[in-house]
């Protein structure tokens, strides 16, 4: 039994389409300010020789929506006729019922359509057997082009490896990154930057030219706070009321995402569980976690429930899990995580934190939780692996993050307070000295604008301190000149 006819769906495209009737889109819905995101889906999508579709996957409100409203825009400032560009949102509830065939089946009967068709579907997710029919359409209309969003990946992820391989993309789409932020809010201390920098390769440059640079970037400093506790999404960036979007951050990004994705996505059957689980990993952000001990504080979870259910967390784009990396062939401790939610200011939002500029130890973990989402989203596209190293023995020595490359591996500590003195025993210096662990760049990374340089210790390669914001910024600027995998 048909639920919806022709024409009711028909008027429904219409009204997601307002370009069919020559109205333009809004830049608010698409902004002249670009991601970096943005130019990798264009680059998939408009591909000549490997046709791709596009699927971005990311938390609510990072912009994935505003991408494709992008894209749509520059289809349409490049000629496309505008009934070859479909959107839609199967976060509707008619959309649902009517399913993609429903639509499809409006839409070409509606319109005779000629040469390359455009679809953005988005909260795909939400759409029954989606994964077979994008399948489908991808084999049946070598005419089409797709772009696909979700705001929990595990329905995105799973169908890229069962049905997509070779047919499309999975594009994670993390918060802003800090040069990004900059960018967005076009703050003017933004200096010009010689092309090529690189954060690990800084010990290359005479004191006198890192010190310009250093100079350049000190700037930033005073933007870097509000960074960490308004965050990375671009609408609340923007926003005057810091503690308006704080309450958006609760109500949007997390609640929505445990209250409905997960709970819809992974049929959760204790939202009240998850829901603890979220915080305590709120409460332990850059911590080690212990499964077996997080079972006993948690009123004896299940351990496999509790394990899935960070999984879940994971696959809905709220937090990082980070693994135990081998640099030097010794004991590591196998199968403990260190959990980062996915932006700082999530966690300032859910635990209700205040005065946390003020606060250290909560800086520290701030600044330590953005330090780990820029590496792993610089190196997303690559097979890179980015972990922590801890020792077992020998008072369990640490490095904060490790990216392990196929050449070498670097090195990054997170000493954001007044004394970031390193010790000869410390693990970044005696991994960064030990030809074995093959170490291609190591970096301190400090609190203070003029806590940067080179470091006294006769190592291999030397040692480099560099202030938080203008690590961030550095490796933002990078990732904006393609330097993938290339720290």
């Amino acid at each position: 039994m048909i639920m919806f006819t022709d024409e009711k769906l028909l008027n429904l495209l219409i009204q997601y389409n307002p370009w069919w009737k020559g109205v333009p889109i809004s830049e608010k819905n698409a902004p002249p300010h670009h991601r970096f995101a943005y130019y990798e889906a264009e680059k998939l999508l408009l591909h000549k020789d490997l046709r791709r579709f596009v699927v971005l996957s990311g938390a609510r409100r990072v912009g994935k929506t505003t991408i494709m409203y992008q894209l749509i825009s520059s289809l349409l400032q490049k000629g496309v006729p505008a009934r070859n560009i479909v959107y839609l949102s199967f976060d509707n509830p008619i959309l649902k019922l009517g399913g993609f065939d429903g639509v499809l089946r409006a839409y070409e009967n509606a319109y005779g359509v000629e040469g390359e068709v455009y679809f953005f579907f988005d909260e795909v997710q939400y759409a029954e057997n989606w994964e077979v029919w994008i399948k489908t359409l991808y084999d049946s209309r070598p005419n089409l082009r797709l772009v696909a969003t979700g705001s929990a990946s595990p329905a995105l992820e799973k169908g890229s490896a069962d049905s997509g391989v070779g047919r499309w993309s999975v594009l994670k789409i993390p918060t802003l990154s800090f040069y990004e932020y900059c960018d967005l809010l076009e703050i003017s201390s933004r200096p010009e930057l010689p092309a090529g920098i690189r954060p690990t390769q800084l010990y290359k440059m005479s004191k006198g030219d890192l010190s310009e640079l250093m100079g350049k970037l000190s700037p930033l400093q005073q933007h870097f706070n509000r960074y960490l506790t308004v965050g990375g999404f671009p609408e609340l960036a923007l926003s005057s009321d810091d503690a308006f979007s704080q309450r958006m951050l609760r109500e949007d990004v997390v609640d929505k995402v445990i209250k409905r994705d997960v709970l819809t996505l992974f049929n959760v059957r204790n939202p009240l569980q998850l829901e603890k689980v979220f915080l305590y990993l709120c409460m332990n952000s850059s911590n080690i976690i212990n499964i077996t001990t997080m079972c006993k504080e948690l009123d004896d979870m299940n351990k496999s429930t509790l394990t899935s259910y960070i999984q879940f967390l994971k696959e809905a784009n709220l937090i990082y899990i980070s693994d135990p990396v081998g640099v030097d062939g010794k004991g590591i401790l196998k199968g403990r995580s260190k959990i980062y939610v996915a932006d700082a200011a999530i966690r300032n939002a859910v635990l209700m934190l205040e005065d946390v500029i003020t606060d250290p130890e909560e800086m520290g973990i701030m600044v330590e939780t953005a330090v780990y989402k820029h590496i792993a989203a610089f190196y997303f596209t690559t097979n890179a692996q980015v972990g922590y190293y801890r020792r077992v023995k020998e008072n369990e020595k640490e490095v904060d993050v490790v990216v392990e490359l196929p050449l070498g591996r670097l090195l990054c500590e997170v000493k954001y307070r007044e004394n970031t003195h390193v010790k000869e025993t410390d693990a970044i210096i005696e991994l960064t000295n030990d030809e074995k662990s093959k170490v291609q760049g190591s970096l301190i990374i400090t609190k203070r604008a003029e806590d940067y340089g080179i470091t006294s210790h006769n190592t291999r390669i030397p040692v480099v301190r560099i202030p938080a914001p203008a690590f961030l910024y550095l490796l933002g600027n990078a990732e904006k000149e393609g330097y993938a995998a290339k720290m």
